[in-house]
């Protein structure tokens, strides 16, 4: 049965609509009337030039306009994209018998669409972008014939889930008339007058904002029975927090907006835009406006019962009953911060059974035998010492996130693993870990021996050790390779919203990290349970050694992944010698329990020092490797390379694609990989459905990668999204199963 995609059905009946149009205006070979041009037909548009008149004059001005028809479900951009985007671009040349030029738009209200914590001002369905193109007769050369030709060169972006860039050359002829002579309407007349409709007329209002980001629009006609909502949209981006809300309130004469400055609106811009007002049946009215700028806050009116200038700045003055949608950059409300955090607990939960967190299950189990028999204030403070070093930590990097990102970087959950750097860092610090639980030297908490019942005993007077604080830090720096359920969407909340609320649910995700250890100490009758500490301690310190060995392993291959081959020698020598320098401490130490200090001990500790030295050295040379496209991680039989082009092309052809997002030190992405996606049987279900597979590589970053993570809602790896042939996105689970992704290709199994 011959299969033809819905998609290419709509392309071809809008392909022949056009045909028809140009028909049906006359545009027949040897005619120089032609008020649209012919057209020009992208994957996503179809691009033509139109006038609003079949004839033109000398010393007026031609309505010119470049007529876009999108395909459903895409946009183009306003002036002012918003929080992503281009602004469409259009140059007009006329030459012939008259010249002129032009690039200015005469831009219609754009309409706002909100993309998760983002907003972008667009256009949708058959837009009409006019402009008007002065025309004179061409300096010191005359009239040249009676034609002229309008030329334009267009070019736009279009993004739906992906962002796709498109151009186009037009060109159509018009007859030059006398000047006497008046000029005929063109069939597209009509199309320049709804453009005119929609576009923002001058306004009659006075508007000030003030140092508290409050924007009062003053002016007759303004109240409650007439303004039901209002909106303001800046003409230059990066002056104003387009996805803020901006939490209207209506007062008789004036309509207050809540705006939130970005750091490039300083005293010496000025603001100007467009403002929206809806009436109560939902009529709008949109005008451009100019904004003054004024010392001080803007004083709302006593009787009108709002919020104080200072509660006004903090940014808690809302209307009654308004609502925020989750979030929404730096307005989420109380339930939103909440629910957040509450996924945050939930992430960290779950991020305890995650492999990433595996090797420090070792910190662990050695925390609590320690403290099998100790009194219970050293079981207490040492609870909180690793609650502490985990929320600690969680926040740090959470903090450094949002800063970078407030510094233009794309930074996500586990961004500091994309530096290699970074990795050989935690590498080296592991494997000394390991060492010290081997005994090959003494480094408390981790003596090799078993503790004395003195000192056991002596643990139960309390106090912070800093030793439960390193834990939980340990804790959260080996698990950020791996990105929980719900930690997805807690995350790009966080990063989304008001830096105080992303520290909150940052901390959040700490306490259900940090909680099953906690409440193991805090439970009265866990020590009961605990063997009483002995020389047993000695042997499972030392097998707690080889998880860490095996992650040293597994970050050493990250490593070669990031860098390429060129990073063994510095890496392994690094390796060598902490590992000289380690045991020479270690020597050191047996000495000194044996004689005493003495010249030859202070001889091995400044030695393994310089070993220590010596490694730390070898750290800049990690710095400045060549980009991820020297190194990587090998794909399978049947999978592509992800590039925003392929899914763009592949979407529009109408095929299925599975999108696999991963990195080489992502643990889940590895085992999803091994047990799920790289296996005979998913390999033979996606050939028997169609479905081609493409691999993002995240592991060096990549700001493609970083914008698809973005635009479904995620700051970090692994992502899964199945595009069928028809119909919406689907985004799997974190942790896949054979059945999981088998429901996913076929929803009615």
């Amino acid at each position: 049965m011959l299969f033809v995609p819905l998609s290419r059905l709509c392309r071809a009946f809008v392909v022949l609509q056009v045909l028809l149009s140009v028909l049906a205006v006359g545009v027949l070979p040897g005619s120089v009337r032609a008020a649209e041009s012919p057209a020009v037909i992208t994957p996503h548009t179809i691009a033509t030039l139109i006038t609003a008149t079949d004839t033109v004059r000398v010393g007026t001005a031609l309505p010119v306009a470049l007529r876009l028809r999108l395909q459903p479900g895409w946009h183009t951009y306003w002036r002012n994209p918003g929080d992503a985007g281009e602004p469409v671009a259009v140059r007009l040349v006329a030459q012939g018998a008259l010249s002129g030029q032009t690039e200015t738009i005469l831009w219609p209200t754009p309409i706002r669409i909100r993309a998760a914590s983002l907003m972008s001002y667009a256009y949708m369905g058959d837009v009409v972008l006019p402009l008007s193109l002065p025309l004179v007769v061409p300096p010191g050369s005359g009239a040249s014939g009676d034609t002229v030709v309008v030329h334009a060169h267009a070019s736009w972006l279009v993004c739906a889930v992906v962002c796709v860039p498109e151009e186009a050359e037009l060109s159509l002829s018009l007859p030059r008339v006398a000047e006497g002579d008046g000029l005929v309407n063109s069939a597209q007349a009509g199309l320049f007058a709804s453009a005119a409709r929609a576009t923002p007329g001058q306004s009659p209002y006075q508007a000030v904002i003030g140092s508290d980001g409050v924007m009062r629009l003053s002016g007759a006609g303004l109240s409650a029975s007439t303004v039901r909502a209002a909106w303001f949209m800046a003409d230059q981006p990066g002056l104003i927090d387009p996805a803020a809300p901006q939490n209207e309130r209506v007062q008789d004469g004036a309509v207050l907006l809540h705006l939130k400055p970005l750091p490039d609106f300083t005293p010496g811009h000025d603001l100007s835009g467009v403002v929206v007002l809806q009436s109560p049946a939902g009529a709008e009215q949109a005008v451009v406006q100019t904004v003054r700028r004024v010392a001080g806050p803007v004083e709302e009116a006593a009787s009108a019962g709002v919020a104080s200038t200072a509660a006004r700045a903090a940014g808690i003055a809302a209307p009654e009953g308004a609502a925020t949608p989750a979030g929404q950059a730096g307005g989420q409300g109380l339930a939103d911060i909440m629910r957040l955090a509450l996924f945050g607990l939930l992430g960290g939960l779950v991020l305890n059974l995650m492999p990433c967190v595996f090797p420090v299950l070792a910190m662990k189990a050695l925390s609590v035998a320690r403290l099998g028999r100790a009194g219970r204030a050293a079981q207490l403070w040492g609870g909180a010492g690793y609650a502490l070093g985990v929320m600690a930590t969680f926040m740090a990097l959470g903090g450094g996130m949002m800063a970078l990102r407030a510094g233009g970087r794309a930074a996500g959950w586990g961004f500091q693993f994309q530096s290699p750097l970074f990795v050989t860092f935690v590498t080296w610090l592991l494997f000394v870990m390991a060492l010290n639980l081997l005994g090959v030297f003494s480094f408390m908490p981790f003596a090799l021996r078993a503790p004395r019942q003195a000192e056991v005993s002596a643990e139960g007077a309390g106090g912070l050790r800093w030793h439960d604080v390193l834990t939980g830090v340990l804790a959260v720096l080996v698990a950020t390779p791996c990105t929980a359920p719900f930690m997805g969407v807690a995350v790009a909340g966080a990063l989304s919203g008001p830096p105080v609320a992303g520290l909150v649910v940052f901390a959040f995700m700490g306490v259900g990290l940090a909680a099953p250890l906690v409440l193991l100490m805090l439970a009265p009758g866990v020590a009961g349970w605990l063997p009483r500490p002995g020389g047993w301690m000695i042997y499972l310190r030392q097998s707690l050694a080889f998880p860490l060995l095996g992650t040293c392993v597994w970050f050493f291959w990250v490593i070669v992944m990031e860098g390429g081959g060129q990073t063994v020698l510095p890496v392994g020598a690094g390796l060598v010698l902490l590992g000289f320098a380690a045991w020479l401490y270690g020597v050191a130490q047996a000495e000194q329990a044996r004689a005493g200090h003495s010249r030859a001990q202070g001889a091995l500790h400044g030695l393994a020092l310089l070993g220590f030295l010596a490694a730390m050295a070898l750290l800049p040379s990690l710095r400045a490797l060549p980009p991820a496209h020297t190194a990587g991680m090998a794909l399978p039989e049947g999978v592509e390379a992800f590039t925003p082009a392929r899914f763009a092309a592949l979407r529009a052809q109408g095929e299925p694609v599975f999108v696999d997002m991963t990195a080489a030190w992502c643990m889940t992405c590895l085992v999803n990989e091994r047990l799920v996606l790289d296996t005979q049987g998913t390999r033979a279900l996606f050939a028997r459905r169609g479905v081609h597979v493409l691999r993002g590589d995240w592991t060096r970053h990549d700001p493609a990668i970083t914008a698809f993570l973005s635009a479904h809602g995620r700051d970090g790896v692994p992502l899964y999204v199945y595009a069928p042939a028809h119909g919406a996105e689907v985004v799997l689970p974190q942790l896949l199963t054979p059945g999981i992704l088998a429901r996913a290709l076929d929803p009615s199994r």
